[in-house]
């Protein structure tokens, strides 16, 4: 694509959003004048942590608010006119007063009086206050879970939810755009608290990629989630919380991004607050392409060649054009001060176009035998709905709380296949449907015992039914175009989970603790149906009835420093298509076998951490033991490609299958260490290293040939143990107030099995930040992979062949994003008047993840 094409597309599909807008966004924008002043007492001592309200007496829209630092002194920019002014802190009166604004300058002392029964407790009491300005740690370290804020993280600006979790301390994306958390893949995402549309039927690389990274208000990494969260995934939760502000007024933001390879994107946060309304609208879409490269080199042992070593070579490029959009939109309206409701709806489209090339070439020995090229072209078009409803009451203030939410979900996908190849000329169609339609519901109930405790209860339904339709259609030079029967099928998979949960915490002196027990009844109904009359239709029923316990200490020995010990039990349930026989044919050579006898996995987990929290510094060393059965493993064999009938096509046309397989034991142990350092006040560091052992024991017999080419069973071994380690650091350098720029290093080590010896791999990204037009713009740029290093490696044993792989998910990308952001301000809360003292101890849960 040359430079015109480029900016044309950027044109068409993201300058008109953009001055619209842009428009909407200037509109509110007026001149403010900037204001600073102090709150005293009677004795005119500062009041640190007051809450300071200026109400626009003619446009309510122009309010905002702040909070006092701990001298007692705050600043704001305010549009100049006549304002309302109230006061309020922890054991003060109310105070309401009335000034007029006009020039930017110092207002003065507001004076508050004291409460006649004021305890004057510490300024650590106070709760339910926050502030949208940036903090200083980009995550911290609750009971249960560690929240990242990736509003600092510079060399993700203008990316996607994948380019985020590249920088998450304790996670990693691989190249080809799977995410793992300690050396397991077995992750289960959430979209603020539960499963989304967003994120499509398989979580895939795709839907990562269209999820912007400026929707993205913080990510809670919950690597031993309690019972209150659903029990799957057994490496852990990961659980995206999107934006939505709860600012006076209205505002919000507008970013726009252009790089290479070519990319164009534009999204918008617009948030709106007055009386008892809040409303937001977030948005946009973009284009982008993509380019992934892999190579496999197979070596055959065969006896029909007079023993001598056959070797295939596969080399494979594909390219993609990707274009998405998604909207969500939402409101809360409060009934009373105690109840309110919301609904929000959501939709999301991904279409794109790939182009892909695969060269095969065979030698026997010295000596060329064949070759073969086979060319694809698809397409893929998604489209995601979710509507969103709940309701939440407050029984009294104490923290009686009831929350009900019902989730309505339902995506399609349809991919279409057309393939050349010049092996016998042949030629394939392939169109693959699948439909989602998902109902979740839940209620969850907190009850305050006493002052220092707390019971929680909940129910949640879950619904899910994915409907596949396979078609294969395939033609020769001798063969008109027929379907490929074994290949073409229909299928529905059909899972409910009930689910309920019991929670009880408590603290004993410095001991705080939580203690939980989680039951799960789950039913699997699958209806399988092929085209190839010597296949029998299958209806398949799978129930499990599970409990899981969950068990959190904590021990605070001085303040900002904690001991924690958890223990949890996870499940991991197969995913759908890996459970629908042959659910993917797109090359002859390399197929994908489903396997319906697959069970669901357990892992028993357990933590041991430590938690310092300073200033300018933070320390979270974490040991970590887990326990496997039946894991789930991919099992890669040969077979010799062979006709409807049986027969052999070629001596040396070898089909390469994978299946996935429920096999043995998996044991993990290791040291996950985080940190952050504030080193001065222009250099700061954060990083993350995992050092972790892995002993995999198991071994399964699978259907091969011998090397005369007869039918035979071999067996495949998945033993092994080892040591490996995954390392990332962060160095952000602040130049001045406004300009700062980031170097990020990421690396992976080998593992190694006596089945597969993966190689190491690392890479560097590089990311600048420059505010501008007084705070209300920021531009950034960044690269990704700068040395082009980011490619997986491998070499994989099996009974009659040895494989190296090589495959790179997307060379080194770069590109430059400009945010505009319009009404800004403080977010405050009026403070609670009592604190849960096991509000630190225990974590948050405020999304209400059951």
């Amino acid at each position: 694509m040359n430079q015109t094409e480029i900016i044309n597309i950027f044109t068409k599909r993201t300058l008109g959003l953009t001055f619209v807008l842009s428009a909407a966004a200037f509109a509110f924008g007026q001149e403010k004048a900037g204001i600073s002043g102090t709150v005293v007492n009677k004795s005119n001592q500062p009041v640190p942590y007051a809450s300071v309200t200026f109400s626009n007496k003619a446009n309510k829209l122009l309010s905002d608010a702040t909070l006092t630092d701990e001298k007692g002194q705050y600043k704001l920019d305010l549009t100049p006119g006549n304002y309302d002014i109230t006061i309020e802190a922890i054991d003060y009166k109310k105070s309401l007063i009335n000034k007029q604004i006009s020039a930017a300058g110092n207002i003065g002392a507001l004076s508050i009086e004291p409460e006649k029964s004021a305890t004057n407790v510490k300024t650590q009491d106070i709760e339910g206050i926050v502030l949208t300005a940036p903090t200083t740690k980009a995550y911290k370290v609750e009971l249960d879970k560690r929240t990242y804020d990736p509003s600092q993280d510079i060399v993700s600006k203008g990316g996607n939810l994948q380019d985020v979790l590249s920088n998450v301390p304790s996670v990693s994306v691989d190249t080809d755009g799977t995410v793992s958390m300690r050396g397991s893949s077995n992750v289960r995402f959430l979209i603020n608290g539960k499963p989304s549309a967003l994120l499509g039927i398989d979580d895939g690389a795709n839907a990562l990629q269209s999820i912007p990274a400026d929707q993205i208000e913080k990510i809670e990494v919950i690597t031993n989630p309690s019972s209150k969260f659903e029990a799957s995934g057994t490496a852990g939760i990961l659980n995206i919380i999107l934006k939505k502000s709860k600012k006076t007024g209205f505002n919000g933001s507008v970013i726009g991004t252009l790089g290479y390879l070519p990319q164009t994107n534009l999204n918008a946060n617009l948030n709106w607050r007055k009386g008892n309304f809040t409303w937001f609208l977030n948005g946009g879409g973009g284009y982008r392409e993509s380019k992934n490269t892999s190579r496999n080199n197979d070596y055959f042992t065969n006896a029909i060649l007079d023993k001598d070593l056959v070797q295939r070579n596969t080399n494979s490029e594909t390219k993609s054009k990707n274009n998405n959009y998604n909207a969500s939109a939402g409101i809360v309206y409060d009934i009373t001060e105690k109840t309110s409701v919301n609904a929000s709806g959501t939709v999301r489209t991904f279409d794109s176009e790939n182009f892909g090339n695969i060269d095969y070439g065979y030698t026997p020995l010295k000596n060329p035998f064949y070759t073969s090229n086979r060319t694809t072209f698809g397409t893929n078009n998604n489209l995601a709905f979710q509507g969103d409803f709940g309701l939440d009451h407050k029984f009294d203030d104490k923290g009686q709380n009831l929350s009900l939410s019902l989730s309505l979900q339902r995506s399609r996908s349809y991919n279409d296949t057309n393939i050349d190849d010049t092996i016998d000329n042949l030629k394939d169609i392939i169109n693959q449907n699948t439909i989602n339609k998902s109902v979740i519901g839940k209620i969850d109930y907190e009850l305050p015992i006493g002052e220092i405790s707390k019971l929680e209860a909940g129910y949640r339904i879950d619904i899910n039914t994915n409907d596949y339709s396979n078609d294969v259609r395939e033609s020769t030079t001798t063969k008109p175009l027929d379907f490929l029967k074994p290949y073409t099928y229909d299928a529905t998979y059909k899972e409910t989970f009930n689910a309920f949960y019991l929670q009880f915490k408590s603290k004993i002196g410095k001991l705080a603790y939580q203690v939980g027990v989680r039951d799960e009844l789950s039913n699997v109904d699958i209806n399988y149906l092929s085209l190839d009359p010597k296949v029998d239709p299958v209806v398949t029923t799978k129930n499990y009835n599970n409990l899981f316990p969950s068990v959190y200490l904590s021990y605070e020995f001085a303040k900002d420093n904690q001991f924690l010990l958890n223990y949890t039990r996870r499940i991991d349930r197969p995913r759908s298509f890996f459970m629908i026989p042959n659910p993917n044919y797109s090359d002859n050579q390399n197929i994908f076998d489903g396997n319906i006898n697959l069970n669901p996995s357990y892992v028993d987990s357990f933590e041991f951490g430590y938690s310092i929290s300073k200033k300018k510094f933070t320390l979270n060393p974490t040991l970590y033991y887990r326990h496997q059965t039946d894991d789930t493993k991919m099992l890669v064999y040969n077979k010799l490609a062979v006709d409807e009938d049986g027969i052999p096509l070629d001596p040396q046309r070898i089909e390469s299958h994978t299946k996935p397989i429920n096999l043995g034991t998996d044991d993990r142990y290791g040291l996950d260490l985080n940190f952050s350092w504030d080193a001065t006040s222009w250099l700061k560091f954060l990083g993350n290293v995992d050092a972790f052992g892995y002993n995999t024991k198991g071994s399964s017999l699978y259907d091969t040939f011998d090397e005369k080419g007869n039918p035979i069973q071999a067996v495949a071994n998945f033993n092994g143990k080892g040591f490996s380690t995954r390392a990332r650091l962060s160095t952000t350098v602040k130049v001045d107030k406004t300009f700062s720029f980031q170097i990020q290093g990421s690396y992976r080590g080998g593992q190694k099995t006596a089945y597969q010896d993966r190689k190491d791999m690392y890479g560097i990204n590089f990311g600048a930040s420059k505010t501008i037009w007084k705070g209300d713009g920021t531009l950034a740029f960044n690269v990704q992979d700068i040395f082009n290093t980011r490619a997986m490696r491998s070499t994989t044993y099996t009974a009659n062949s040895v494989r190296d792989s090589y495959m790179q998910w997307q060379p080194r990308q770069f590109s430059v994003s400009l945010t505009y952001r319009f009404k800004q301000g403080e977010k405050v809360e009026q403070p609670k008047k009592k604190k849960d003292v096991n509000a630190n101890a225990t974590g948050g849960d405020e999304q209400g993840p059951m």
